[in-house]
């Protein structure tokens, strides 16, 4: 599947945005869906994921109460709304997918920038 991730840019700490992922297959719905993000010089690391028919969310703790993950099956898009941002949500956010829960996500989008100012 490819994806296509967008909605990134600059905003305030405080601030919110929402990035959208958006899948080129109509089999969207039997992918789970992940984001991570890599900040510079940081590895990348895990965000949240969202189970196929969307009714599981997992967060990491750093993200929790604050980013919402969401998906449109209709749509084949993923979302990641996220509200109280802070300089240290600054990174490249990825969007991911995977059919098998548990196992490595394999495919992949290019990434969009979000940049959190202080």
């Amino acid at each position: 599947v490819q994806l296509q991730a967008s909605g990134g840019g600059l905003v305030q700490a405080g601030g919110s945005l929402r990035l959208s992922c958006a899948a080129s297959e109509r089999t969207f719905s039997e992918y789970h869906m992940g984001w991570f993000r890599q900040a510079p010089g940081k590895e990348r690391e895990f965000v949240a994921a969202i189970s196929r028919s969307g009714g599981s969310q997992y967060y990491a703790d750093s993200v929790k109460g604050r980013f919402t993950v969401s998906r449109d099956n209709a749509k084949n898009t993923v979302y990641l709304q996220m509200i109280s941002l802070r300089s240290e949500d600054t990174a490249v956010y990825y969007c991911a997918a995977r059919l098998l829960d548990g196992t490595a996500y394999n495919s992949w989008g290019q990434g969009t920038q979000v940049t959190v100012s202080s």
